[in-house]
Order: structure tokens, then C-alpha cells, then sequence
């Protein structure tokens, strides 16, 4: 049964009115407009059933991809890469079968037209919202240039901590105290980044003081031997010592070593070598004295006895 069939059943159907000729006039009225309005329906009923196919198959298609591609663009890349960029691709397969789907619905739509009111309204939300996009930007600049990555160690804005992860819009970091940081990504883009495990193994410092009276070379073979015996220095590059300053009671010495370079490792490290270096220090009986303070009291003393002296030669205050 055709369309128009359908429609001229349906109107005869509503035009079975009264014998009242206004009544029919305006029964009849009705009949034709909703005879139209039903031809036209079932004549787009085709267009509508295909351009929702269009578009449950491009959705299902994004959902797939996204699926399909995250595993991958990760094992290339980073977690957060493949994530995010995946989720992107989907969108954009979405956002295609929905313009394809309601150019098939609305055949009077033009695919140019659609695009040119999604860009002006696409301007409209940029004016709109200008960090979140700023934010999203920076997020995939993050992605596609991997300064750092999930699991890395790094210091941003001020903040220490773990990367746990990058999103379209934020950097997620865990501080080495356990606390959960998120740093917008225009932010971490705009600013200087330290990543604490780019490299491998990480150098750290100590001053030493010792007395100026030591032997400097023999005070400094003791503590570069000591730092070797710790477990976790490394022996590639070796410790090393530097003398760099003569302090108020000290000559000071540098140790240099270099371990791996988590925070954890970091800090194990250096409590063995300072137990280690002190141990050592002790048994050869080199001295590491506390900061002496000088104090020139003989201007006062001498004015205080010659005050005395004054008071006691003088008649009047005996």
C-alpha cells in the first residue's frame, strides 16, 4: 500500500463529520491539511529510517575504534596518549555520521550549510569558553610531545609528586606526601618542567664540614670510600668529593654520588651515606665541629674596668 493510499484512507476517515456545511468546510479543511502532513510523513519515513541507521552505525563504528585504536596508540605511545587521542577519533566518527545522518533526514540541509553553522557556533563556544579550550590544546600538545609521561616524577607550578595521569584537560599528579594535585594543562604547558626521572640515575649533593686542622686528603678518601660501600650509590659515575669553602670554623667539602632516580631511592640512599660518612668520620677520629661563634668582648670589659677604676678613685661616690 502506497503512501498516498494511506493518506487519502486516513483523510476520508476524518471527513466523516456531520452534515453541518460549516462543520463540513471545516472537516474538510482538516482532512486535506492532515492528509498532507501524513503524505509527507510517510514519504520521509525511508530518509528517517535510514539517517538514524547513519547514525546508531557511525556511533557504534566511534565506539569500536575507540576500543580498537586505545591499546595500540598506547603501546606506541603512553596510556594517556592512547586514551585521549582514541577518544577523539571516536568523536570525530560520531560527529560525522550526524551530520551525514541529518543531511539523509533533511534532504533541503546542505552538508556546506551544516559545517558553516557548526563553525559559527563552534566560535561562539570558543568565546565562551576559552580556558577549557585552551586547557584541551595544551592537553594534546602534552600528548604529542611527551615531556613527560604517566608514572614520571616531576616538579610544575611548584608541585612535586608522581604523574598519574593525562587527561583533555588536566595533568594529575600524586605528591611524594600522598596528596592528589590537578594542574590544568595550559598551566603545566606554560611553565617550566623539571622531570626528576627523564634520565636515568640522579646526582646529590652533601656539605661536609670539617676541621681546619684535618688532613684534607685522607678526610676526603675516608668519605668517598664510605660512600661506595652503600648499597644503592652507583658505581658509574663514582662519588666524588670537592673541597669548595672555607666556612666560619670549617673547610667544607661537596660529596657528589649519583643513584636512581625515584624519590624513594633518593632519600633511602642518602640516609645510608650520611650514617655511613659519620660512621667512618668517628672511627678515624676526623673532626666535624659545630659552627663556632666568636664573640670580641674586650672593648666592653676594658670599659667596664675603667669605669671601676674611675668610681674608685673618685672621692664623691665612695
Amino acid at each position: 500500500m502506497s503512501p498516498t493510499t494511506i493518506a487519502t484512507e486516513f483523510a476520508g476517515m476524518v471527513s466523516s463529520a456531520p452534515d453541518d456545511p460549516a462543520a463540513g468546510d471545516a472537516a474538510g479543511q482538516a482532512s486535506e491539511e492532515a492528509q498532507n502532513l501524513l503524505e509527507a510523513f510517510l514519504e520521509a519515513l525511508p530518509r528517517i529510517g535510514i539517517g538514524l541507521a547513519i547514525i546508531l552505525v557511525t556511533y557504534a563504528l566511534g565506539k569500536l575504534l575507540r576500543r580498537v585504536l586505545e591499546p595500540r596508540l598506547a603501546e606506541r605511545r603512553s596510556k594517556s596518549f592512547g586514551r585521549v587521542i582514541s577518544r577523539l577519533i571516536g568523536y570525530g566518527v560520531i560527529t560525522v555520521g550526524f551530520v551525514i545522518g541529518v543531511t539523509a533526514i533533511f534532504p533541503s540541509v546542505q552538508p556546506v550549510d551544516l559545517m558553516a553553522g557548526l563553525g559559527i557556533f563552534s566560535i561562539a563556544i570558543g568565546f565562551a569558553f576559552q580556558d577549557i579550550l585552551s586547557n584541551l590544546l595544551a592537553g594534546l600538545l602534552l600528548l604529542i610531545r611527551q615531556p613527560f609521561e604517566s608514572g614520571d616524577q616531576i616538579e610544575v607550578s611548584g608541585q612535586r609528586g608522581t604523574v598519574q595521569g593525562i587527561t583533555i584537560r588536566e595533568t594529575q599528579i600524586k605528591t611524594f606526601d600522598g596528596e592528589k594535585i590537578i594542574i590544568p594543562n595550559a598551566e603545566v604547558y606554560q611553565n617550566v618542567i623539571r622531570v626528576q626521572t627523564a634520565y636515568g640515575p640522579k646526582r646529590t649533593s652533601l656539605t661536609i664540614g670539617l676541621d681546619d686542622w684535618e688532613d684534607l686528603d685522607r678526610a676526603a678518601d675516608i668519605i668517598v670510600d664510605a660512600t661506595r660501600g652503600v648499597d644503592g650509590v652507583e658505581s658509574d659515575p663514582e662519588p666524588q668529593a670537592y673541597f669548595f669553602e672555607f666556612g666560619d670554623s670549617t673547610t667544607n667539602l661537596q660529596l657528589r654520588y649519583w643513584t636512581q632516580p625515584e624519590q624513594a631511592e633518593v632519600r633511602r640512599v642518602q640516609d645510608g651515606v650520611i650514617r655511613a660518612v659519620a660512621k667512618a668520620l668517628r672511627e678515624a677520629e676526623i673532626s666535624m665541629p659545630s659552627p663556632i661563634t666568636e664573640i670580641d668582648a674586650r672593648d666592653s670589659v676594658a670599659s667596664l674596668v675603667g669605669g671601676d677604676s674611675d668610681a674608685a678613685s673618685d672621692p664623691e661616690q665612695r
